[in-house]
C-alpha cells in the first residue's frame, strides 16, 4: 500500500504579504512626496509674500552712456549707491548698437537719489553722464542737463551714421560732451540728422568751422550752432 503526504506550501501567503509590504512602501513615498510639495508651495508663497516691486520713484534715466556699455556694466557702475533691481541699456531695433542711454532702478527712493547725487556729471573715458529721476509714464520727464549751451546741430546725415560714427567725426576736433543721432519712434531708423555736444564754446566754433559742407559716408553735411526751442506760452 502506498501512503500519501500531502504538504500545504506558505507561498501564496508570502506573496501577500510581499505585496502588502510593497503597497506600505508606496503609500509612505507618495505621503512624503506630498508634504515635500506641500512645503515647497508654502515656502514659495511665504517668498512672494515678502518680495514687493521696487517703487516707481526709484527708477533713474541714465543718458550719455558709452557704446560699449552694456546692462551689467552699468548694474555694476550703480551698484554702490545702493541694491539695483534693474539696469537696462537701450539698443536701436535694427543696428542693435546702444542707443547711449539706459535705465536703473534701485531698491529704495533713497539709493535712487543718492545715485542721481553720485553719478549725474561723473566722468566715464570723457563722457559725462546724465542721470536724474525717470519720469512716471504718461508724465514729462525731468531734465537735468550737462553742458548744453554748446550744442551743434548736424543735417543731412547719411542713414547708416550711428552716435558712434557720429561722435568719432566730431572727437577730432574737441571734447564730445554727448553725440546723437534722432531716431524715428515707430520705425526705429535715423530721420537723417542729430546734435553733438561739445565741452566748451571755442570747441563748437572750431567744429562748425571745420565740418560744415564737408562729405561724411557719402553726404555733405550740415553744421551749424543748434537753435534752442522757444519756450511755449499758455493764454
Amino acid at each position: 500500500m502506498t501512503h500519501f503526504v500531502t504538504q500545504t506550501s506558505d507561498w501564496p501567503q508570502q506573496v501577500t504579504e510581499t505585496e502588502e509590504t510593497a503597497e506600505d512602501e508606496a503609500e509612505t513615498e507618495a505621503e512624503a512626496e506630498a508634504e515635500a510639495e506641500a512645503e515647497a508651495e508654502a515656502e514659495a508663497e511665504e517668498e512672494e509674500g515678502t518680495y514687493s516691486e521696487p517703487p516707481e520713484d526709484a527708477k533713474i534715466f541714465v543718458g550719455n552712456l558709452p557704446y560699449d556699455y552694456d546692462s551689467e556694466k552699468l548694474a555694476q557702475l550703480f551698484s554702490s549707491s545702493g541694491t539695483v533691481e534693474i539696469a537696462e541699456v537701450i539698443y536701436n531695433r535694427d543696428t542693435e548698437q546702444s542707443r547711449g542711454f539706459g535705465f536703473v532702478t534701485m531698491s529704495t527712493v533713497e539709493e535712487a537719489e543718492k545715485a542721481v547725487e553720485a553719478y549725474n556729471g561723473y566722468d566715464i573715458s570723457g563722457r559725462l553722464l546724465t542721470v536724474n529721476k525717470a519720469a512716471p509714464r504718461g508724465s514729462q520727464p525731468e531734465r537735468r542737463v550737462v553742458a548744453t549751451s554748446y550744442k551743434i546741430y548736424v543735417g543731412n546725415l547719411a542713414w547708416q551714421v550711428d552716435n558712434g560714427r557720429l561722435e568719432q567725426v566730431f572727437n577730432e576736433h574737441g571734447k564730445v560732451v554727448d553725440a546723437r543721432v534722432i531716431y524715428d519712434r515707430e520705425t526705429g531708423r535715423s530721420r537723417g540728422f542729430g546734435f553733438v555736444t561739445m565741452a566748451s564754446e571755442a570747441e563748437m566754433n572750431d567744429a562748425i568751422a571745420a565740418l560744415d559742407g564737408q562729405s561724411l559716408d557719402g553726404r555733405a553735411i550740415r553744421v551749424n550752432v543748434a537753435e534752442e526751442r522757444p519756450k511755449r506760452s499758455f493764454f
